[in-house]
């Protein structure tokens, strides 16, 4: 890998980790980007609510790491397991898993990456981080 590349993926886990902090700390910044101007989005509230502009998705690995950053050496913040539905704030390019480099930014119970080779999205396709 070149350091071009590897200076590419660094910038951009940095900035995947900001973006999760800033979320986690602040889930309210994330509901006014979309101008709803309040209420519960139901990110991070651990409770079945998936607001109307997120994507869902279906995990189809046995168990799936969720991460804190879109790559494999990022620290596990929880898993899915197959068949849990999850919504999916935003997609990112990221390491590639199994030839497939994009990750999804999922807000149920904590802000966490999940590879999207192992997240089937159901109806509509999730927006650019």
């Amino acid at each position: 890998m070149s350091l071009r590349s590897t200076l590419i993926r660094l910038a951009t886990a940095t900035a995947a980790c900001a973006l999760v902090s800033s979320a986690a700390v602040s889930p309210a910044l994330a509901d006014d980007e979309w101008g709803d101007g309040g209420g519960d989005p139901g990110f991070g509230q651990g409770d079945d609510h998936h607001h109307d502009r997120l994507a869902q998705g279906v995990v189809t690995a046995g168990t799936l790491f969720l991460r804190s950053a879109p790559n494999r050496g990022s620290q596990v913040i929880r898993v899915a397991h197959r068949g849990d539905v999850v919504s999916i704030f935003c997609k990112t390019p990221g390491q590639s898993v199994d030839g497939n480099n994009l990750w999804y930014l999922l807000p149920d119970g904590t802000w966490a990456w999940g590879a999207a080779r192992f997240i089937d999205v159901t109806g509509r396709e999730p927006r650019w981080c």
